[in-house]
Parts: C-alpha cells; structure tokens; sequence
C-alpha cells in the first residue's frame, strides 16, 4: 500500500502538475503585463495602504497574514534544505521562477475570491476555488467546486494543518529542551483551541500580530549569517546559476544532480511553500473588507513574494554560503547547520523558534480553510463539529507518526491544485477585466487628486 500511495504521490506532483502550475502562471503573466512586476511596489503599498472598505470580515492586512500564516511554515526551512540537498545549488533559482510566475497565479486567485464571494447564514464572508468555480463557470461545474471542497478538507485535517506540523514542534522541542513530546502537544492543543474557538477575527488578529514579528526576526538572523560570509556570497550566487542550468557536481556528502532535478525539486518546492494556484489563499482572501477583487489580488500577490523571494530565497543562501549543504545533514539539521556555522550559541535558539512559531500559524491558518470547506460542503451547521474536531486531531497529532498519513496528505494537497488552476484558465479574461477596471479608476483618481492639488496651487498663489 505505502509502495502504491508514492507511485500515486509520485504522479499528482510529478511532470504534469508542474507543467500545469507553471503554465498557468506564465499565462496569466502574459495576459496581465507582467503585472507582478510592473504593479509590485504598488502591491507592497497596499499591504499597508489599503483603506478595508467594503463588505468582508477583516482587513487586507489581516486576511494576508492568515494566508502568510498558513504558507509560511516548515517548507520555508526544511523544504528549502530538502531542495537544495537535493537539487543543488541550482534548485533555488528554479524556486524564484516558480515564485515569480506564481505571484500571477496567487493574484488572479485573489481578484476571483472577492469577485464571487458569498456570505453564509451567519453573515460571514464565504470564497474561495469552490465558489467562484461553481458561479464563475457554471453549475455544471459544481462537482469540481465539490471535489476542491473535499480535498481542502483532508489537506487541512490530514497533513498541512495538523499532524505534520504537531509533530515537527513536539520533536524539536523535545531534541532541542528535552520537554517530553506529550506535553508540548498538550499546550499546542490548548493554545490551538484558545484561537481557532473564536473563528476568523481571532485567527486573524493572532496572525497579524506573529507573522510579521517572525518573518522579520528570521529575516535578521538570515541576514546575519549572510554577512558573516559576505565574501562567499559572490560565488554562492554563481552556484546557483550555473546549477540551475548545468548541473551541480558532487561535493562531500552531496551526490551530485543534473538540470532536470534542480527544475523539479526547486519548482516543486518552491509551489509547496507558497501554495500558488493550489487555491488554499484565496479562501482567505475572500474576507477582506474591500470593494475592488483586483486591490485584495495585488495584496494576495505579495504573500508569494514575501514566502519565497524573501524568506525562502534567505535560508536557501545561507545554506549554500555556510557549505552545510556539502555536507550529511538534510532537513531541518542542514538548515541549523548553518547557522550554527556563523552563530553556534543561538542557531538551536532561533530554529526551534523558528520552526515553533511557522508550524503553529500554518495550524491556525489551515483550520480556517478548512472551514471554509466544510462549511461549503455541509452548512453552518458543521463549523463548531468542524472546530472541535480539528482541535482533537491536533491533540492526537503527537500519537500519528504513519508515514501513509503524511504521503496521503501530500496526494489531496496536490489534487487541490487540479479544480482550481482549470477555474483560473476559464476564468482568466475575468481576471483581466477586472484588472482593467481597477487601474482605469486609479488613473481617473490620480488625475483628480492632480487637478485638486493644481487648484490648491493656483489659490495659495493668488492668495499671496
């Protein structure tokens, strides 16, 4: 059985899918302008900007965090050091690509969310792939809408949200103090019910609090380590461009990898980490207070350059600039590895932290699109079973260590992707559309606001 669920794992994140994530990204960046170039600063701008008016549950802020939350976990320092040990050197050039055609994908994602959100019987916003497959394309759709659904579900209750990340925390833990695993998992389980109990609003407000606090601590302490081998970065970067298109010779522990294992495990790490076109942020995008679907997309599209540009982009050179990556070590050892190469007395420090506070928020973050899902598939009527039940499988997270569990998990991960990327391609000229519609009303406000300003001008002159 275990032989047959990687063949299938093996399959659903083989070739196909990747072709499929990054054709759908190149299309949309295509059919956008570049967007996620041309329109970035204005997207960063708006993270802070954005005025959250309109219908939604919280603020864009808010609804980017608990996306952050979510993506930003374990994948952003063992999936990058899984990538590299890997594919060489060469994988962290494959992972930008992904993140730079991605960041189209997560934008468009974020325009249909608003676009075709509903609200539940409770008055609480309702989006999603679901949603905007079932009335963007038509009732004839709706088994896909329901096969997301079903899939989102598993991914959160499964794997994403609860066992791997419960057992990534108690094990670190316990390797890193000692503290028994049973007692970890007992004040997760706690911790985890004191927020999820209380819906959105309170998932929201704990993620914009935590999220931009660990990035930013991450940030520093990569950083660091970066300047502590500023004379090696030179060459590090020469690595990576040279392994992304000829192939990284062996060195020391590192067997060796050729071009085509760089692609697939940077490209292949790289969409894990940021979950473009896997739909999972676009049911939290749904709820931003907002009146235009293209302002929550451009705040959407930041998540992508902030989980991979930035924050994979830090540990990945750090690795390759410490040469931990030559050595034995993979996963998570090989990324504290390096650390420890540059700072020994905190490297154990920051990494269980690290590591604690991603896994903890993606938890947080994956019961609500979860959620979501439920709530879709059954009504109101699951959302507190649904929370209650998470909460359980949280708790019993320390216990489930089954290996079938976790490739399970990856499997309906990746089935996730299927529904909504052929929603993205039936639905890309709205997305344009609505691109569109949002710039041409942002020129006509920047020529008013010019006019006015002029008029202000003209009247303080005659004034004087």
């Amino acid at each position: 059985m275990l032989e047959i669920l990687n063949s299938i794992d093996g399959f659903i994140w083989g070739p196909p899918l990747m072709m499929l994530l990054m054709g759908t990204g190149i299309l949309m960046s295509v059919r956008l302008g570049l967007l996620q170039v041309m329109k970035l600063p204005k997207a960063l701008q708006l993270i802070f900007t954005a005025r959250s008016k309109g219908e939604g549950d919280v603020s864009s802020f808010q609804a980017l965090c608990t996306a952050l939350a979510a993506t930003v976990g374990t994948g952003n320092i063992v999936g990058v050091a899984t990538a590299i040990k890997l594919g060489g050197p060469g994988a962290l050039l494959w992972m930008w690509l992904a993140a730079f055609f991605g960041m189209a994908t997560k934008y468009s994602e974020g325009v249909l969310a608003v676009k075709y959100r509903t609200y539940d019987e409770n008055g609480n916003a309702s989006g999603g792939p679901m949603y905007y497959i079932e009335q963007g394309l038509g009732k004839k759709f709706k088994p896909l809408a329901v096969m997301f659904s079903i899939f989102g579900v598993m991914t959160a209750c499964l794997g994403s949200g609860t066992f791997t990340q419960v057992n990534a925390i108690t094990s670190i833990v316990n390797v890193s103090f000692g503290v028994s695993e049973y007692v970890v998992a007992a004040i997760l389980t706690v911790l985890v019910a004191v927020v999820i109990i209380g819906g959105l609003q309170s998932i929201a407000n704990v993620a914009s609090k935590i999220v931009p606090f660990m990035a930013a601590v991450y940030v520093i302490v990569t950083v660091s380590v970066l300047l502590f081998y500023a004379d090696a970065l030179p060459a590090a970067i020469k690595l990576v461009i040279d392994g992304a298109f000829n192939g990284t010779a062996a060195a020391g522990g590192f067997a060796g990898a050729g071009i085509m294992l760089a692609m697939r495990s940077g490209i292949a790490r790289g969409i894990y980490s940021n979950e473009s076109g896997l739909g999972s942020a676009p049911i939290v995008a749904a709820a931003a207070k907002t009146k235009w679907p293209a302002e929550q997309g451009l705040v959407s599209m930041t998540g992508t350059f902030i989980d991979t540009i930035i924050i994979c982009t830090m540990t990945g050179l750090s690795i390759i600039v410490s040469g931990a990556w030559t050595g034995d070590l993979n996963g998570a050892a090989l990324t504290e590895a390096a650390f420890a190469s540059a700072f020994p007395a905190v490297a154990k420090y920051v990494l269980t932290g690290g590591l604690v506070l991603f896994a903890f928020t993606t938890i947080i973050g994956w019961s609500y699109y979860g959620e979501r899902c439920a709530e879709y598939l059954f009504g109101v009527k699951c959302i507190m079973p649904y929370r209650i039940g998470y909460i359980i499988l949280v708790g019993l997270g320390v216990f489930l260590k089954l290996e079938m569990i976790w490739i399970i998990a990856d499997i309906v991960n990746g089935l996730m992707a299927i529904p909504n990327l052929i929603a993205l391609l039936g639905l890309s000229g709205v997305v344009v559309a609505e691109t569109k519609l949002y710039f041409e009303h942002w020129e006509k406000v920047h020529s008013r606001r010019k006019q006015l300003a002029e008029i202000r001008e003209d009247l303080a002159t005659e004034n004087n």
